[in-house]
């Protein structure tokens, strides 16, 4: 469909008629102060030969009223607009709260055949997760030391991932985790949304540690229950791994500081569930069971496309007016030399 942003440009219309019918030409009131004996040869010469002025009517002013033409429309901003696309919106506000603490460098994850540590590890199973997300809006919290809100609430799931692939162990100092910070700040982003979509606010959160820094994570999980937020809570890591020493190889347990018992009552409180992950393949299936939550029920949202057409008629009236003047030099020219030629 074709429409216009300025239909009332057109109101200018007939701007240069208005201006061609009420100019008057001007008239001398000098008197010859020479006479010409061939005055008379030489007038009807050059009438014969003149260019079409004011006043005369002929092909040629109307060609040079097109190029105003198509100026006016390239001025009323065309465009078209294509059919209304639905976009899929289930109405979830989901907050990915992850732990870059420096426990989170602890290598004891596999991925392709490879030993990795836990970050690279989440990555790589999170970002498939994040994708698959659609209309959701989605935001991204990273925590160690402090919480930090890496990136709002978006449905640029991009955004999300590429956010979540620049982040590095140490950007939230390494010391502490802050659980109990990053479900504040999961709620102070969620907090004012409109009291009808209180069930659609959803926060995953994964650390593979128990909290030694910032506010109670339990008096947190609370505050989330009495604005209707759902926590999903994930303890992250192996449960024995190999290390090398000078007593030689022994296995110790990676996950001893990890507190299943608060996290689980975190999820308890705010009516989510508590999941336990030792390794990638057991993360992937808690984000194939997260990526199943039921959405929550809203009206599409509809886009149509636009594009803008103005481009077309003004290079339209460039053209013409080129070839305008092109034809009005040619034309002097010609007069000029029939005019020699004829003295």
């Amino acid at each position: 469909m074709y429409s216009f942003d300025l239909p009332w440009i057109f109101l200018l219309l007939p701007l240069p008629a208005l201006v061609y019918w009420l100019s008057k030409p001007v008239e001398s009131k000098q008197k010859q102060a020479l006479k010409v004996p061939f005055y008379q040869q030489v007038h009807e010469l050059s009438a014969q030969y003149s260019t079409p002025q004011l006043h005369t009517f002929s092909p040629f002013m109307v060609f040079a009223f097109l190029p105003w033409i198509f100026l006016i429309i390239a001025s009323a901003q065309p465009k078209w607009s294509g059919e209304a696309i639905e976009i899929p919106v289930s109405g979830r506000d989901l907050m990915l709260a992850v732990d870059i603490s420096g426990s989170m460098e602890t290598a004891d994850m596999f991925f392709a055949q490879d030993i990795v540590n836990r970050l690279t590890a989440v990555k790589s199973v999170l970002q498939p997760f994040i994708r698959q997300r659609e209309g959701d809006r989605m935001g991204l919290i990273l925590f160690a030391d402090n919480a930090y809100l890496q990136t709002p609430l978006t449905f640029d799931r991009k955004t999300i991932e590429k956010m979540l692939y620049e982040s590095f162990i140490g950007m939230a100092a390494l010391k502490a985790t802050a659980i109990g910070d990053a479900i504040g700040l999961a709620v102070k982003r969620l907090k004012d949304l409109p009291a009808d979509e209180s069930d659609s606010r959803v926060l995953i959160l994964l650390t593979d540690g128990s909290n030694n820094a910032g506010i109670d994570p339990v008096t947190a999980a609370k505050l989330a229950k009495q604005i209707g937020i759902k926590i999903y809570s994930i303890g992250f890591g192996a449960d024995e791994m190999i290390v090398r020493s000078f007593l030689g190889r022994q296995r110790v347990n990676p996950s001893r500081d990890l507190d299943e018992k608060t996290l689980k009552l975190i999820a308890e409180i705010t009516g989510g569930q508590y999941f336990r992950a030792r390794d990638t393949q057991e993360l992937k299936k808690i984000y194939q069971i997260l990526d199943q939550l039921e959405p929550v029920e809203s009206d599409n949202l509809t886009f149509r496309p636009t594009k803008s057409l103005f481009y077309w008629p003004l290079a339209i009236a460039l053209l013409l007016s080129l070839i305008l003047i092109v034809a009005q030099c040619s034309l002097s020219l010609n007069t000029q030399h029939k005019m020699n030629g004829e003295a």
